[in-house]
């Protein structure tokens, strides 16, 4: 991946075919309403489903092509999201508790008072 750049769009219905086969190989949602995808050198990458909430967007999934892990694709697919929540006036990323070792090394932290939920300012 050094050198190249991910594409980050968000979701559209022409990606129905590609997400389905995307999810059949690597999991997640075969069929996400609302999210983000991520294309490098052209092939589908990564797959982020998110709902939005007035105040927030709740990360919903988040998924790696596995041979594309551990670099820093998943980093850059929630800089993006970040990105969308502050020009859409929303304050906060927020998730649940699923992957908590990953969302603590890009900025979460456990919500006070809201066992089982993680945030991140924008």
């Amino acid at each position: 991946m050094k050198g190249q750049n991910l594409f980050v769009r968000p979701l559209q219905n022409s990606d129905a075919d590609a997400l389905r086969t995307f999810a059949d190989r690597f999991g997640g949602n075969p069929a996400p309403s609302h999210g983000l995808l991520g294309k490098l050198v052209g092939e589908l990458s990564a797959v982020l489903v998110m709902e939005l909430e007035p105040d927030a967007i709740r990360l919903v999934d988040l998924v790696v092509a596995e041979e594309l892990r551990r670099k820093r694709i998943g980093r850059v697919m929630l800089n993006e999201l970040a990105s969308l929540a502050s020009s859409t006036g929303r304050g906060w990323l927020v998730a649940g508790v699923t992957h908590r070792a990953f969302l603590e090394r890009v900025g979460f932290s456990e919500a006070h008072g809201e066992h089982g939920v993680m945030r991140r300012r924008v």
